[in-house]
């Protein structure tokens, strides 16, 4: 069923199994995921419900939200499916994911986390330790960015706050060292929920979703306000060079990869296989 039609026949399997409410659909408010959210506004079949990155898993896994944009670091606490073809991922420099720090990056020695994410804190964790043959010592902190270097060597911040810093600290981006590193794109984040909830019309219908926001990213980046207006043309130039929507066979690797080196780090309790809504 395309967005926007009516309603589709009662199905087990469909999450509407509570009398006929909308799906609580959890979404990280960062200007990356308004693309995926396009076409759900104003459907009455989905109810967003916005959330920082850390806190959207802990709902999810508390069953308080049905379906999320979960942090990859996430998807291995829990048994989900994932939506297919659809994430938030870079294959080079992504701009909002950076550590930022004084001086030269080898004589980091105490950074402060962004503690809003998870996955971002333990890929920083993975690179800096490849980087730097050692591991620092890591605090959590507010995500601004002059707090934090007042405290730290380094401070990793996410999202807006890292995407518009326009302060004078050198950045590493994590991202773009992601794939200096292993050749892969990496993943931050994908639709998943519990398995059962999405039947293949809804499936489509967050597909069809992005492909809307797809189309309309001038409107998206020109009516964004996340820390401040007229950024139009450079929140465009970011939705379209240094974010990457597609969940295809390179991300996948990507993805794994992450889960490898995580799991050989101790970072999460188990390697999960990656299972898609509509596979088997």
């Amino acid at each position: 069923m395309s967005p926007g039609a009516g309603p589709e026949p009662r199905n087990p399997r469909d999450g509407r199994q509570d009398g006929g409410r909308p799906l609580r659909v959890g979404v990280v408010p960062y200007l990356n995921v308004a693309p995926m959210i396009h076409g759900l506004r104003g459907d009455p079949d989905f109810e967003i419900q916005p959330a920082v990155p850390a806190r959207l898993a802990e709902r999810l896994h508390a069953g308080e939200i049905d379906l999320g944009t979960l942090p990859s670091i996430e998807y291995a606490a829990a048994d989900y499916r994932i939506v297919p073809g659809v994430a938030i991922g870079s294959r080079g420099p992504v701009r909002s994911v950076c550590l930022f720090h004084r001086g030269p990056l080898e004589a980091v020695r105490r950074v402060a986390l962004d503690a809003s994410s998870r996955t971002s804190a333990a890929l920083l964790r993975i690179l800096l330790r490849e980087r730097l043959g050692r591991e620092p010592e890591y605090v959590t902190a507010p995500p601004s960015v002059a707090e934090m270097l007042a405290r730290a060597d380094a401070a990793l911040v996410i999202g807006d706050p890292a995407l518009y810093y326009g302060g004078d600290a050198a950045r590493l981006d994590l991202g773009e060292e992601w794939t200096r590193l292993t050749g892969l794109p990496f993943v931050f984040a994908f639709w998943a929920g519990r398995p059962g909830l999405l039947d293949a019309g809804r499936v489509e219908r967050l597909q069809a979703s992005l492909r809307a926001g797809l189309a309309a990213l001038p409107e998206i980046a020109a009516g964004y306000n996340g820390m401040g207006a007229g950024r139009g043309p450079e929140n465009e130039a970011y939705l379209r060079s240094n974010i990457v929507y597609s969940l295809g066979d390179e991300e996948v690797a990507g993805l794994r990869e992450f889960y490898r080196r995580a799991h050989a780090a101790g970072l999460v309790p188990r390697l999960p296989e990656l299972s898609f809504y509509g596979r088997r």
